[in-house]
């Protein structure tokens, strides 16, 4: 199934940034914006709002699930000190998790639509989709980041 294809892809290829030295993680892809280290602590938590919307959307379809402020939740969670190593393990057994999940229900149950708080009426099929699309969303930042002259 195409879907597993790309969550695995985007798994492993996120999985390897974990390792990145400091000074890679430091890097950005444009000026002002996240560095690679806040993009990847950003992809674990949005993995885990989106695995419970998955969950969700399997056992109370139709209800209104709402958005996450990023932003707040970088400064909240304090991007800045949260170990790597927590994050990559979390982001890697969320994503597991919704492999499995994917596998079970990507054909049988996509059609369960909720509603989500900013975009309106979604499927089931749409959030899975939405996982590995911003997954490799933010891999493609963090690949200009890292293929960037360093910034002195």
């Amino acid at each position: 199934m195409e879907i597993i294809r790309q969550l695995e892809q985007t798994r492993d290829e996120t999985l390897t940034y974990f390792a990145l030295r400091d000074d890679d993680l430091a890097r950005t892809y444009a000026s002002g914006k996240w560095p690679v280290r806040y993009l990847l602590l950003h992809l674990a938590d949005s993995e885990t709002v989106l695995f419970d919307r998955v969950r969700r959307i399997l056992s109370e379809p139709r209800q209104v699930l709402w958005v996450y402020d990023q932003d707040a939740w970088a400064r909240g969670l304090d991007y800045s000190r949260v170990p790597l190593d927590i994050s990559r393990r979390v982001y890697e057994s969320v994503r597991n998790a919704i492999i499995y999940y994917a596998g079970e229900y990507y054909e049988r149950k996509g059609h369960l639509e909720f509603v989500h708080s900013v975009t309106g009426v979604r499927t089931l099929r749409d959030e899975f989709d939405k996982v590995a699309a911003h997954n490799e969303h933010h891999l493609a930042q963090i690949r200009t980041a890292l293929s960037a002259p360093a910034q002195r």
